[in-house]
């Protein structure tokens, strides 16, 4: 339990608003779509800043679980979807955070390192082809469950290559109802891009 709370704790620490109050001398909640995640503090236009804020966001959902392994606890990813929940329900700023994309991707390199791979690679192309972040995180959000078992089913008849798959295999049915559950969450707090997406409204990113 205290690692649970340790890691919502950790999770809910808006990277993205530290560094643009320090380095930028911005609230980045008053500019662009006043997300704290790292698209929207690329919108300032400092590059820099958003590739550190990404990468401290995936860090929220990676350092938890790691620990989490090294402690020997069961169903390491429920310690990483606490920092997850964290991360978009930040205690520290009223519980108004960022998508969870970048956590999201952090939680599924430990748990299967291909399945990550494959999201950041989905990822990309879509954006490339579109131009839009949020495109990108609704569909691999869609379809990284459907990814996931299909890479489990492959990989149990692959003893070869057993463990670039899935660490957890044996954690599977566990792994898959968080997996499930942070994808559905992603989708709710995408639900305003959706629609200006539909609407043909949704700002690209150049």
């Amino acid at each position: 339990m205290l690692l649970v709370i340790l890691s919502y704790l950790f999770g809910s620490i808006p990277f993205g608003l530290i560094l643009t109050k320090k380095f930028l001398k911005l609230d980045i909640r008053e500019f662009g779509s006043k997300n704290i995640g790292a698209t929207n503090v690329l919108r300032t236009g400092n590059k820099k800043i958003a590739l550190i804020t990404l990468l401290l966001d995936f860090c929220k959902g990676l350092i938890p679980l790691l620990i989490a392994i090294f402690l020997n606890i069961n169903n390491p990813i429920i310690i990483g979807f606490a920092a997850f929940f964290g991360h978009i329900f930040p205690i520290w700023i009223k519980f108004k955070g960022g998508k969870g994309v970048a956590t999201y991707i952090g939680i599924i390199t430990i748990i299967s390192p291909i399945v990550s791979l494959l999201f950041i690679l989905i990822w990309i192309i879509v954006f490339l082809i579109f131009r839009y972040s949020s495109l990108s995180s609704t569909i691999c959000a869609t379809i990284t469950p459907i990814i996931y078992i299909g890479v489990y089913y492959f990989s149990i008849n692959s003893l070869i290559i057993n463990k670039l798959f899935s660490f957890y295999q044996d954690n599977f049915f566990i792994n898959l109802i968080f997996i499930l559950f942070m994808s559905t969450i992603l989708l709710y707090r995408h639900s305003e891009n959706i629609k200006r997406l539909l609407n043909g409204q949704e700002a690209k990113i150049k």
